[in-house]
């Protein structure tokens, strides 16, 4: 699973980006599944994706499921890392290998 998750966030994420017409330079914050730290790290790091823009709360919450990154757009928005018209990129997997990767503005 590890390396088919990096290789649908490298791809998903691509793809999303160029539909919207913005690149990660646009990208003020980037919230991956809190599966794994590693998938995270090793996913940022493929997508080149500078850690200060990735959120996570795995060590405090643990993998949350479907609940994951609802959770960290909340605490990013309490901890005054969203601010109003921030461009946000979000990508989630799970069971029946089940994808979506979506952008919007804050």
């Amino acid at each position: 699973i590890f390396k088919w998750a990096i290789r649908m966030l490298r791809q998903t994420v691509h793809d999303v980006l160029e539909a919207a017409g913005v690149t990660l330079a646009d990208v003020s914050l980037v919230v991956f599944h809190q599966a794994n730290i590693r998938i995270i790290h090793a996913a940022a790091d493929d997508i080149c994706i500078p850690r200060q823009k990735l959120y996570n709360n795995l060590d405090r919450y643990g993998n949350t499921s479907s609940g994951s990154i609802p959770l960290c757009l909340d605490e990013a928005d309490r901890e005054g890392r969203l601010q109003r018209g921030d461009l946000v990129l979000l990508s989630g997997f799970g069971g029946g290998l089940s994808w979506a990767t979506g952008v919007f503005r804050w």
